[in-house]
């Protein structure tokens, strides 16, 4: 019996894989359906984030306002933006972007893969205290929220100033997410090091590299188009049409209805998480400080991205929650190193602040320790709103 030849197929199939890697994307991203980035807005999906597709065609829709953190977004109630904005409607829907553990550098990579796109573009960044502690982003938090395509969008990226690049390469190396990719480290080395025989490196694997990066540009066209879902979730329509008075008096009685347990104010679901380490934790952190930290120099490749952008950021300041933090006791001298250290930063930019400092002990305005509550959220819509009607 006459065997069937097999590379036929073998050789079919690296054709197509050829043929999907190597057709511009371009030519097959008009296809992506505007449902598609819609639900994106509040899925809160890594891999919305961590791509470039969707954040492309979201960037690109005036009708979306992007709002960029971390853990604080997926804390979902009635006056959350992504509720508050959808039952009272103001001209623009919140795009959400990140989650727990994405601080500056991620959102680095975000932007420089995407700085084309954000010419005079209005976008919110919150700014969280924690992020700022004297060990800097870990590789626990960077890792899970590093994107490879973004990564090597970097290395092949020409709108970025070559001394931001460098600097930003520098940063990254540090991290085992680079590190353990051979290829990449090559490139980044290229960029950075005297070294001629680095540079020589690079050069000769640029175009294996290049390959490489349409292949997982591919990716996610490929998730974009099938993957995916809407994130389930109650839009409560008791926030309408309501005054700023009234809304604070709401949040205020809601936020004492949830936070009986404790002498914090700390919603009681999230007490009962912590109430068995509250004691241990008494007065433990006498000598800390946000005051220095490598997360500093991270931020200001944020800045500078944006800068060079010429993009229209709010920054939102997070303020801790100051009885918590008291009981700890972490000096306000620590705490407030913080809060005027990038506030600085900020300003010297140009750049527009909502510093929020001064909510610190601010009854319901923070829901734990770290994350806004239900007063805070109220605070961050009425400067949304602002900053969104100000040219």
């Amino acid at each position: 019996m006459k065997k069937k030849p097999v590379f036929g197929p073998v050789i079919l199939a690296v054709v197509l894989l050829l043929g999907l890697v190597l057709v511009p994307s371009t030519w097959v991203a008009s296809i992506i359906p505007d449902k598609r980035v819609s639900s994106a807005a509040t899925e809160l999906n890594p891999l919305v984030f961590q791509g470039l597709y969707v954040q492309d065609k979201m960037l690109q829709d005036d009708k979306y306002l992007p709002i960029y953190g971390s853990s604080e977004l997926s804390r979902l109630d009635r006056y959350h933006p992504s509720n508050y904005f959808k039952v009272n409607p103001a001209g623009f829907t919140p795009f959400l972007v990140g989650r727990g553990g994405s601080q500056s550098l991620v959102h680095f990579l975000n932007f420089a893969a995407h700085k084309d796109q954000l010419k005079n573009k209005k976008m919110v960044f919150i700014l969280s205290a924690q992020w700022f502690i004297p060990e800097g982003s870990d590789a626990a938090h960077f890792s899970p929220n590093y994107s490879s395509l973004q990564g090597y969008d970097l290395a092949f990226n020409k709108q970025i100033s070559p001394a931001l690049k460098k600097r930003a390469m520098k940063r990254l190396l540090k991290f085992d997410s680079i590190k353990n990719d051979d290829m990449l480290t090559t490139l980044y080395k290229g960029d950075v090091s005297h070294d001629p025989w680095d540079k020589r490196k690079a050069s000769l694997l640029r175009p294996f590299a290049s390959f490489y990066k349409k292949s997982l540009d591919k990716k996610d066209l490929y998730y974009t188009l099938v993957g995916g879902s809407p994130r389930s979730r109650t839009i409560s329509q008791s926030v309408k049409d309501k005054s700023w008075k009234q809304l604070d008096q709401m949040a205020a009685k809601e936020g004492k209805k949830h936070s009986k347990s404790n002498p914090f104010r700390i919603d009681d679901r999230a007490y009962r998480k912590m109430k068995a380490k509250v004691p241990s934790l008494h007065m433990t952190r006498m000598n800390d400080s946000f005051g220095k930290s490598p997360e500093y120099k991270d931020f200001q490749l944020v800045l500078d991205v944006l800068k060079e952008a010429k993009a229209k950021p709010l920054f939102v300041i997070v303020p801790v929650n100051g009885l918590w933090y008291d009981y700890m006791g972490f000096p306000k001298s620590g705490r407030y190193a913080f809060y005027n250290k990038v506030k600085k930063q900020v300003k010297k930019q140009g750049f527009k602040v909502a510093d929020f400092s001064k909510h610190e002990y601010d009854p319901y305005f923070m829901k734990d320790g770290i994350h806004l509550g239900w007063k805070g959220w109220v605070h961050f819509d009425r400067s949304l709103l602002k900053f969104y009607n100000n040219n």
